[in-house]
């Protein structure tokens, strides 16, 4: 697993050109010509979200969708907290949204999120055997749509959610990460993704922020 991203690594041409190998969306919308940045955590991700976007510049070039494990029963405040260390625009994610560069998509609860054609959709709950798989199934439609354009980041949470989807982007040349588990309040999720052998990345919620930004200039060209 290596700690570093060359530029051959990379997965994300700002510019919106196909990637070498050939994937992108295979909806018939157009898919996102720039990175999205699917974050996927369960107990202990506020902690972690906020930790990484403090480190982000307000204008990164990238749209973000956090997808968390969310109790359907209540109302969710985790935009509204997220909001508080970033400058760019958080919303919760409501009626079909095009994804925009430079703004944080947040998952409703009771739902799950796909992506196709870089438009968001929800989607009914599904779970596997009792398990959650949200940020599994947000993962495997952002591989999809984005090709070498999706980049997956597994922060703090218990299970396993996160890894499965985290092959998949993998596997059409997307970029992944995964917060140390060391540094993570429960280490299961971000665990069970190092355990793969696929992780790119792996560091602070602050670091990763930090690595994923210098991925991105090294992609584009930049220093």
């Amino acid at each position: 697993m290596d700690s570093d991203v060359s530029p051959r690594d990379a997965p994300a041409r700002p510019d919106g050109t196909p990637g070498a190998d050939g994937h992108g969306s295979s909806s018939g919308g157009q898919a996102a010509a720039f990175p999205v940045v699917g974050i996927g955590a369960s107990a202990g991700g506020l902690q972690a979200f906020q930790a990484f976007f403090a480190a982000l510049p307000a204008q990164p070039n990238m749209a973000f969708v956090l997808v968390q494990h969310l109790s359907p029963d209540h109302e969710s405040a985790l935009a509204e907290l997220v909001q508080t260390r970033t400058q760019m625009e958080v919303t919760q994610v409501g009626d079909h949204p095009d994804v925009e560069p430079n703004r944080v998509y947040v998952i409703p609860p009771g739902k799950h999120l796909e992506i196709s054609g870089g438009t968001l959709g929800l989607v009914d709950p599904v779970d596997r055997h009792g398990r959650p798989l949200a940020v599994d199934r947000f993962f495997r439609s952002l591989a999809e749509d984005l090709g070498e354009r999706a980049v997956c980041i597994v922060l703090s949470g218990t299970g396993s959610d996160g890894a499965l989807g985290l092959q998949a982007v993998k596997e059409r040349a997307g970029l992944t990460m995964a917060q140390d588990p060391d540094d993570a309040a429960y280490d299961g999720m971000p665990r069970s993704a190092v355990a793969t052998g696929l992780v790119d990345v792996t560091g602070t919620a602050a670091e990763l922020a930090e690595r994923l930004v210098r991925a991105m200039l090294t992609a584009s060209g930049g220093v």
